[in-house]
């Protein structure tokens, strides 16, 4: 994690904390316009998000009918609905390094390593993983010095580097998206506390520990501070500080809510403090924090794992006791299709909370959060029962900056490398990069 020591107005500080401010009005004129690393035309932060849900889709109920912007969205997208020009839908896009090269089954393990990289695993474990730097990680190389954290790397469940999983596999390569070069990969953090503490709680680990031990909030150690900063902003600039503070405190406090109330484990073991037992909180958690953590410029770059490849969690809060991974082997079988449908679905509800969010977060010039980012939400396997790894499901969401033509579907050639898409989401964050994995140039027409 890269940090600088930002100025007094982008910060309040207090003892064990460290809380960074959105974007205000008050201090928009010492962004000096222009073309800059990883920033937009006016000199806002430009951000990239890569999400990655396990499993493939029901593709006949992912591909929207008709193309441009002419187009109608399919049922796995009515929760996107209200959002329909601010994302775009890209087809046809695939990873020919999730397919067997000789090497067996394991499409699962392959998919989740290439997603971000464009590089195929091979079955080798241990010491011998061996795969490519993924996308994010060839960004924060280069503009990871412009914020106090380098990348954020998330998941609700924590990434595994050891042990053999699909079919013989390395778990390395099932579990991690980020890779920082072809053998050291980034484990997710899956612990909300963790992630809150990243953000907000300042380099002094000791005092950090004696607040949550006394159950004090972040927000009592730099009150003084943000009552010094309420006396030298206007009035929409104040409102906006009070609300995002406001904001802070109910996710802090949803944090502490299942660290105080957790269920024993039924093995009798105790889970990790801050990690919620409720799945779609602890997803709504993670979510939250990503928003956040782009509001206040602490981090240009991230990756998120809504669930590692191959998840099979039953989903009880939908009515649903057989495992994910198990219905997407449906044969056909429509019951089993519908109750795919339905979890894809609430996927995508998430995902569209999420960009809404984003949408509602104002910038110092009116534009958005969500304007100036680009989220890729996808997956490397097509159909979830035909195991395909090419009509890939892909939404790209944003404005990029101005530089991403959102509220369309984008069909690419068949068999485009998705990798492609990434080399042009680099140029747009000013990274050149001539290669991802496997691309094999750029695919600008989004």
């Amino acid at each position: 994690m890269t940090r600088r020591s930002p100025s007094r107005r982008t910060f309040l500080r207090g003892l064990g904390a460290c809380v960074a401010l959105p974007s205000l009005e008050a201090f928009a004129a010492a962004r000096p316009p222009g073309p800059r690393l990883a920033a937009t035309a006016s000199g806002l932060p430009l951000r990239a998000a890569f999400i990655g849900f396990p499993n493939g889709c029901n593709y006949e109920r992912w591909v929207p009918s008709g193309d441009g912007r002419d187009y109608k969205l399919n049922e796995t997208f009515a929760p996107m609905e209200p959002l329909k020009g601010k994302f775009q839908v890209v087809t046809r896009l695939a990873h020919d390094a999730a397919n067997d090269w000789g090497d067996g089954p394991g499409d699962h393990a392959r998919s989740g390593a290439s997603f971000l990289t464009g590089c195929h695993a091979w079955k080798t474990g241990g010491a011998r993983l061996r795969l490519g730097i993924s996308v994010d990680q060839v960004a924060a190389r280069r503009v990871g010095h412009l914020t106090r954290i380098d990348s954020l790397q998330l998941g609700t469940e924590a990434g595994r580097l050891y042990g053999s999983c699909d079919t013989g596999y390395a778990c390395a390569y099932q579990y991690n998206l980020s890779w920082a070069s072809e053998s050291l990969p980034l484990p997710p953090e899956a612990n909300p506390r963790v992630v809150f503490e990243q953000l907000f709680g300042g380099a002094d680990a000791a005092a950090a520990r004696a607040r949550m031990e006394q159950r004090r909030s972040v927000l009592d150690f730099v009150r003084e501070d943000a009552r010094d900063l309420a006396r030298e902003l206007g009035r929409t600039d104040r409102a906006k500080v009070e609300e995002y503070l406001d904001g802070v405190r109910r996710l802090e406090e949803r944090i502490a809510r299942y660290e105080r109330f957790r269920a024993p484990d039924p093995r009798g073991a105790r889970p990790p403090e801050g990690v919620p037992d409720d799945y779609p909180e602890h997803l709504a958690l993670m979510y939250d924090l990503l928003a956040v953590a782009f509001q206040t410029d602490s981090t240009r770059v991230a990756s998120f794992a809504v669930a590692p490849e191959g998840a099979n969690r039953p989903m009880p809060h939908l009515g649903i006791a057989e495992g994910y991974h198990f219905l997407t082997h449906h044969a056909g079988n429509r019951e089993k299709k519908l109750k795919v449908a339905k979890i894809e679905r609430w996927y995508m509800e998430q995902f569209a909370r999420f960009l809404a969010r984003l949408d509602a977060m104002k910038e110092a010039d009116g534009t958005s959060v969500l304007d100036n980012s680009m989220v890729v939400y996808g997956c490397a396997i097509g159909d979830g029962n035909k195991h395909n790894h090419d009509d890939l499901p892909v939404v790209l969401a944003g404005g990029g900056g101005g530089s991403l033509r959102p509220g369309r579907h984008v069909a690419a050639r068949p068999d485009t490398p998705m990798t492609n898409l990434f080399v042009s989401l680099l140029d747009r964050l000013g990274v050149a990069a001539e290669k991802v994995g496997d691309s094999t140039g750029r695919f600008d027409d989004v």
